[in-house]
Formats: structure tokens, C-alpha cells, sequence
């Protein structure tokens, strides 16, 4: 018999909780358990611990008090029927069996093994249903039709009917608005119906020409990345291979179940907990080949929600001429990515209004930091207002104002801010045996997918493709080598081959995007390259039109190549006419920051189709003795002979 905590008003009404072993956190914070929205609940506000058989609930000094029954309480042993009350939210703490009659038990708990249709059927886990870890049970579904059973878990999910759907910021959960460019070699390997699912009229725009990665001559698509994440779950939920569980995957509690799965996939992003619970089976990440000076380089990036009346042709120029914004849009809507400076990057501060303290918030989670009524930008999850648009004569506001005049953003425009990180490791392996096969259980492989593997940021929608591409390999490898019998090292040569491709292809070109080398040959990251023109006293007495008529001839060049691919672009004049609006400074800093090193960031792709041709070689030496033929090794005939 299970215990469990299930929400009755507020916007957790009728999700649950199933209390385990471990402590259930509530409070605003992101990271506990259960995320109060209301205002007047605290960072931490209460816990549920196990003690001596029976669940206490506990009170962690929050500012108005947690109540049971009504009564406020700092310790109180919890009995089955007790309502909770935090800030504006209550809860009842029941068992199962109690709410068996209220609710669909499919809430309430794992879900039991589901019972192979045959011996041939590969049981999979997936711990994360975003756009990768939903991709991939699709793919496989699809490949392994009636063979395979699918259980996604993810705690953004939640249920409305009889249908899982993404929670919203009611529920604590921040939606991701991003624009992403998907690459035509990743968006033409998906299933026909996840292509007609994501690619409706009006649903994406092509504002990137042709590129190196271009596959059949199709250009890259852009798309809003919770556009993608609804149409790929509802498409999954209408397949009875595929188990959608609105939980957070938890490695500890489901040990059992997992003993009897072929397969656990780690999809949930790039501080992953199930990862790091398998840590000493995937090996430690490698953070110095990501250094200078030894210093582990990270890039903070402002993310601005925004609506540009720039045209598509005029968008892309501006943004590959330099190297401190990047507007990725749909429609004209979309995303301005920021690159900080180390200064920048510490004023990147929420406020408490109620508290008066400073709180990272934006910086140190993804929260999405909305405008209000008052032309205030605050974080619905935590109340904190951003600090530098407070302080609208902050060097930091400034900037941002610059970065909407370079993209015709209106100021009333600007209706959301947020943050993010670039930060990369190298990562020795993808893919892992967890459990050994027994005389009961078939042996669990793990697999990293996605910004789990790698997580690559700064130009919208490179992470994505990178993680596409992993979950395409993987699909691919699992379905040419399932045949019923427990799964070997040897059966994933080509994915983690194509894993390590990717890592090198995608993270060496965000490396790229990030260092910058000078005339001696040194290289410098680029927000010290931004940071310097800044503080140059030197610069300050060049005259601003020698910075604006050199920013102008690097467009021009850039322009003249681009032209074939994408017709529309602006005229001398016209970027003239719309740079001289800009500051002195900004103008030093755009020009200062230099141009997209299209040469190294662009050429040859990651291909890995190129491991799953028919007629991929593949070598096996042949055997010095009749053991090793015994022992079931195969010899390829035609193959070398050392002899």
C-alpha cells in the first residue's frame, strides 16, 4: 500500500505525488518536489520525511506557515484524510486505496512491467520526454512494429482526461518559446507522421538558406521548440506501444523494474540526475579540453523574447556579421541571444520586492522572466523582478536597448527575458551495460541522448540537431540488431561511433563559435574580445562613422556571398541608414566582436548515415583456432587473413 499526496486546489488539483522512501520537498524553488506558484508559499517551505515507519510532515521556517487541518504546525505525524495547506494550495495526504474510488490509479503510481506480448519484444525505458527522448520512441516504435513496448516518463507532463499534456506555468512548469533551426538531414529522418505532425502550413519558416548540412536541396526549417514538444507528445500518446507517465524518472525507486528492461535511454537534459546516478558506468566527464589558461570557458547568453520588423534577409546579415547577438525568429518572432560579458553575465540578477534580496534566479535556473502590467519583468515561479530593467540607466539595460535598435525591436516589443549557459565536456562514452543478463532478468543497456551526451546551446536549435541525430543512430542500431536475445557491446559499434562523431563536429564548432584567435596567434574568448572593445580608451577616440563604414564593407562581402542563397538582401545604403542609429560604442563592440568564422564553423556535417548503408563494412578478423568458431565468433569470407 502505497502513500501518496494528491493536489485539491490550486494548480496541482488532481496531480499526485507517491510518497517512497526519500523526502518530498514543496515550496517556490524549481527543484523541489512539489513547485508552489503561490506568492505567498517560500523558497523551501515544507517537507515530508519517513520516519520510524509513519510520514512527518515538516515546516522549514517559511515566512507565512504551513497549516494541517487548518491548524498551523511545525511537526505533525500525518494520518490518512489530512488536508495540507502552503500558501494558496492544498493537498490531501491518503493512501492509494483510499483515492481508488476519486482517481485513476495510472496516477498515482509507477507503472507495473508491462507484460511482453512475446519473447521477441524489446522493453524499453525512456527518462525524459522532451523532443529527443520523444523522437526516439517514435522512431523505434515505428522500426519495430508489434516488438517493442516504450515507457516515457517525464515530470513537465501531467494528465487533462485521458491524455498527457506538457503542465504549463500555472503548474510550475516554464515552457520553452525558443525558435530552433532544424537542419533538413535531421527533419527528413523522422517518421512520415511526426514530418506531417510538425510541418503543417503556417507551423515553421525557412529564414536560413541552403547550407553544408542541406540534404536534396532543402533549406533549414525554423520552429518554436513548444510547438515541437506538443505535437510529438500528443502524436506519441496515440500509441498503444508507447506509456506516457507524467513523473520524473527516479533510478533509486524504479531499480526493480528496470532489472527486467533491455533498455534505459537518458534524455533528460544537460544535469541529468539519472546520469549521474549511473556515473561510474558512463565514466567522468572531461572539462579541460574546453579550457584556456585553465579555466573551464562558459558563455552566458541573455535569451530576448522579441518581435523584429526586420525582413528574414536583413536578420540573417546582421547576425553573422558579428558576434554578440543572434535573432532566430518565426514570423518575426523569436528569440535575441545576448552574448554576456563576465561583468554582464554577474548583473544578470532577480529581486524579491516582498524579501528585498537578491536572488540569481535567472542565472542559476531556466526560469522565464515574463512583463507584467507594470512593465515589470517577473519570474511567475519565484516573484523576482529583473533587476537591470529596474535600473533602466544600468550599463547592462543599455545594452539590451542596443540590441533591439540593431533588429528593429521596439522596446514594448521585448516581452520576456531569460538566460542560458553554453558549458562543455567531453564525454568518454554514450553508451553503458548497467545490469549484467541473469537467470531472471535480460541485462539493461544505458544510453545518453540528447543534452545529455552533449549540450550545445548558442545557436538556436544546434543542440537539438545534435540530439536528433543521436536518438536517429540509436533507433537505427536497436532495430537492425534486436532479434529476442539479451544485447552485447558489439551491437552498438556504429552508434557509439556516430555518438563521437557528433560529439567531435558539433561541440569543435560551438568551441569555434566561442574562442576567437588575434593577429599573434593567441587565442581569446570572445566575451573578453566584447569586454575589451568596451573598455578601450584608445577606440573611444576613433571617430564612429570609420567603425560604422567598416562594419558596413564586412556586411557587404558577407552579402555578396550569401546573395545567390538568399535573395532580399539590404543595399549599402539601407545598412547605412539603419546602423548609424546605434551608439558609438555599440558600433566598436559589433565591429570589435568580428564576424562568424563561416569557414570552420561551416563544411563538411556529421553524417551517420554513413554507418547504416546495406553495405557498410564491417571487418571481422578470421579465427586462429576451431574454439573461437565453438564460442559463435563469425568469419566473413573474403575478409584479410593475416596469414
Amino acid at each position: 500500500m502505497s502513500s501518496v499526496i494528491v493536489g485539491r486546489t490550486g494548480p496541482f488539483t488532481g496531480q499526485s505525488v507517491v510518497l517512497s522512501d526519500g523526502s518530498l520537498t514543496f515550496g517556490r524553488k524549481s527543484d523541489n518536489g512539489v513547485i508552489i506558484v503561490s506568492p505567498n508559499a517560500s523558497r523551501l517551505h515544507a517537507e515530508i520525511l519517513l520516519e520510524k515507519g509513519s510520514y512527518v510532515l515538516y515546516d522549514r521556517n517559511s515566512r507565512n506557515g504551513t497549516y494541517v487541518n487548518d491548524q498551523r504546525v511545525s511537526r505533525h505525524v500525518l494520518t490518512p484524510g489530512d488536508t495540507i495547506t502552503i500558501g494558496d494550495e492544498t493537498f490531501v495526504y491518503d493512501t492509494d486505496e483510499a483515492m481508488e474510488t476519486v482517481m485513476d490509479l495510472s496516477v498515482l503510481a509507477s507503472p507495473p512491467t508491462q507484460a511482453p506480448a512475446g519473447a521477441d519484444e524489446l522493453r524499453v525505458t525512456i527518462s525524459g520526454g522532451g523532443p529527443v527522448g520523444l523522437t526516439f520512441a517514435l522512431l523505434l516504435e515505428d522500426a519495430l512494429k508489434g516488438k517493442v513496448a516504450i515507457t516515457v516518463y517525464d515530470g513537465r507532463w501531467m494528465r487533462q482526461g485521458a491524455s498527457v499534456v506538457w503542465k504549463g506555468a500555472g503548474h510550475g512548469n516554464t515552457r520553452r518559446q525558443q525558435v530552433v533551426t532544424i537542419q533538413s538531414r535531421q527533419y527528413l529522418a523522422l517518421t512520415a507522421e511526426a514530418q506531417k505532425a510538425l510541418f503543417g502550413e503556417g507551423a515553421y519558416s525557412e529564414m536560413w538558406p541552403v547550407g553544408p548540412d542541406s540534404v536534396d536541396g532543402r533549406p533549414p526549417r525554423n520552429i518554436r521548440i513548444a510547438y515541437i514538444e506538443d505535437k510529438l507528445l500528443e502524436l506519441a500518446g496515440s500509441k498503444p506501444a508507447i506509456q506516457l507517465i507524467p513523473e520524473r524518472y527516479d533510478p533509486v525507486q524504479d531499480e526493480n523494474r528496470l532489472n527486467r528492461e533491455h533498455v534505459l535511454v537518458i534524455c533528460e537534459g544537460g544535469r541529468s540526475r539519472t546520469r549521474e546516478h549511473f556515473g561510474d558506468r558512463f565514466g567522468g566527464a572531461d572539462a579541460s579540453i574546453y579550457s584556456l589558461d585553465g579555466e573551464h570557458l562558459q558563455d552566458v547568453v541573455l535569451g530576448l523574447r522579441v518581435k523584429s520588423r526586420l525582413s528574414d534577409p536583413m536578420s540573417v546579415l546582421l547576425t553573422v556579421a558579428q558576434n554578440r547577438f543572434l535573432l532566430n525568429s518565426l514570423h518575426g518572432e523569436g528569440f535575441l541571444n545576448m552574448r554576456l560579458t563576465r561583468e554582464e553575465a554577474n548583473n544578470v540578477i532577480g529581486i524579491d520586492p516582498v524579501r528585498r534580496v537578491f536572488e540569481e534566479c535567472i542565472a542559476a535556473r531556466p526560469c522565464l522572466m515574463g512583463r507584467n502590467e507594470d512593465h515589470e519583468f517577473v519570474c511567475p515561479t519565484h516573484g523576482t523582478l529583473f533587476l537591470p530593467a529596474l535600473l533602466r540607466s544600468s550599463p547592462l539595460w543599455k545594452s539590451i536597448q542596443e540590441g533591439l535598435k540593431l533588429f528593429g525591436v521596439d522596446e514594448t516589443d521585448l516581452s520576456a527575458i531569460t538566460s542560458f549557459r553554453l558549458d562543455m565536456v567531453q564525454r568518454p562514452r554514450f553508451t553503458a551495460q548497467l545490469t549484467r543478463p541473469t537467470a531472471t532478468s535480460p541485462g539493461t543497456y544505458g544510453f545518453l541522448l540528447g543534452d545529455a551526451a552533449n549540450a550545445i546551446h548558442f545557436w538556436p536549435g544546434r543542440g537539438l540537431n545534435s540530439g536528433l541525430a543521436s536518438a536517429i543512430s540509436l533507433s537505427r542500431s536497436l532495430s537492425r540488431v534486436w532479434q529476442g536475445k539479451p544485447l552485447r557491446d558489439a551491437d552498438f559499434i556504429r552508434h557509439e561511433a556516430a555518438m563521437s562523431m557528433l560529439q567531435y563536429r558539433h561541440k569543435s564548432r560551438a568551441w569555434n563559435a566561442m574562442v576567437t584567435t588575434d593577429e599573434r596567434g593567441t587565442a581569446r574568448a570572445i566575451k573578453d574580445v566584447i569586454a575589451s572593445s568596451m573598455n578601450d580608451e584608445g577606440a573611444r577616440n576613433r571617430p564612429s562613422h570609420a567603425d560604422l563604414d567598416l562594419l558596413v564593407a564586412r556586411m557587404r562581402e558577407i552579402r555578396d556571398r550569401l546573395a545567390g542563397r538568399l535573395p532580399g538582401m539590404p543595399s549599402d545604403d539601407e545598412l547605412h541608414a539603419h546602423l548609424s542609429g546605434l551608439a558609438p560604442a555599440t558600433l566598436r563592440t559589433l565591429l570589435e566582436s568580428g564576424a562568424w568564422d563561416t569557414l570552420i564553423v561551416g563544411g563538411e556535417e556529421a553524417d551517420i548515415d554513413i554507418f547504416y548503408q546495406p553495405d557498410a563494412p564491417v571487418f571481422v578478423a578470421r579465427p586462429t583456432d576451431r574454439s573461437a568458431l565453438d564460442a559463435g565468433v563469425a568469419w566473413l569470407p573474403g575478409a584479410l587473413d593475416p596469414a
